[in-house]
């Protein structure tokens, strides 16, 4: 379907494409979501997703055909990127593998991004550039999708992190763990700079897991995110660049995250 077929139509259109990956060494596959009645692509802003295949099941189709059947959101084209078999070696930070090795190809996962999807993107929509692009994540991708944005801020606007991984650490608890200096995430912020555009969407559920590695009575997800949103703010960061959002009895799951989905658009991208 042409693209001036598709920005005129009344309702989203997702559509669905394969490419070859020489850095992941593997086919990707992307959803690619069209947001209905837009004029160019220079009016549209881009967002990414991590583990695309779960966006399916949110379902984000529908969620953004409610929106903008009320006129709540300006044009966002979405892609949902599929996780691949070495999800755990791809997502992650790229300055440093944790300390089972996982996230080891995540600087690749980078240049994948950079280097051939956006290429793709603006090949497939013969569309330079976009109004602004944002990335987002569920767990592990959530922690990927920060990391990207954080190292390559001139490129984006928001990130959105739902339940994101960020105890992902150099060293197990057994070999000497210290809170502040093995995180890699929170690290990476600390010795980072300061991007006064940027703007964070926080999301924790209330029973994301049971774990309190330090005994004080708040589970680890929700420590780790206030934690990250405490070495925000160190950097200059406010609450006009931070939401937070708590979910009181979200779990670690796709539903969970659909619940939260509606608020995380309208946080980005609402009228």
């Amino acid at each position: 379907m042409p693209i001036e077929t598709i920005h005129h139509a009344t309702e989203v259109v997702v559509k669905q494409s394969t490419l070859y990956s020489l850095y992941l060494e593997r086919e990707v596959v992307i959803d690619v979501y069209i947001p209905p009645q837009f004029h160019t692509l220079e009016d549209v802003s881009l967002l990414l997703v991590n583990d695309g295949q779960d966006l399916v099941k949110i379902p984000l189709q529908q969620q953004f055909n409610q929106l903008y059947a009320k006129d709540k959101l300006v044009p966002v084209l979405c892609i949902g990127i599929y996780c691949g078999e070495e999800r755990k070696r791809e997502y992650g930070v790229a300055y440093s593998a944790d300390y089972l090795g996982r996230g080891d190809k995540a600087g690749l996962y980078h240049k994948f991004i950079f280097d051939e999807l956006l290429p793709f993107i603006r090949k497939f929509f013969h569309a330079p550039s976009f109004k602004e692009k944002a990335f987002a994540g569920f767990s592990l991708g959530g922690l990927s999708a920060l990391d990207i944005v954080w190292n390559h801020a001139t490129e984006f606007a928001k990130v959105g992190i739902f339940s994101g991984s960020l105890w992902w650490r150099r060293k197990s608890y057994e070999n000497g763990y210290n809170n502040e200096t093995d995180r890699l995430m929170h690290l990476q912020v600390r010795n980072g700079g300061f991007f006064p555009w940027l703007q964070f969407f926080l999301q924790c559920g209330a029973l994301d897991e049971t774990t309190d590695r330090n005994k004080n009575g708040v589970i680890d997800s929700v420590d780790d995110t206030l934690d990250l949103m405490i070495a925000l703010k160190a950097k200059g960061y406010t609450n006009a660049h931070i939401h937070y959002l708590l979910v009181e009895d979200g779990k670690h799951d796709v539903a969970t995250w659909a619940n939260a989905m509606n608020e995380f658009l309208e946080w980005g991208w609402g009228r």
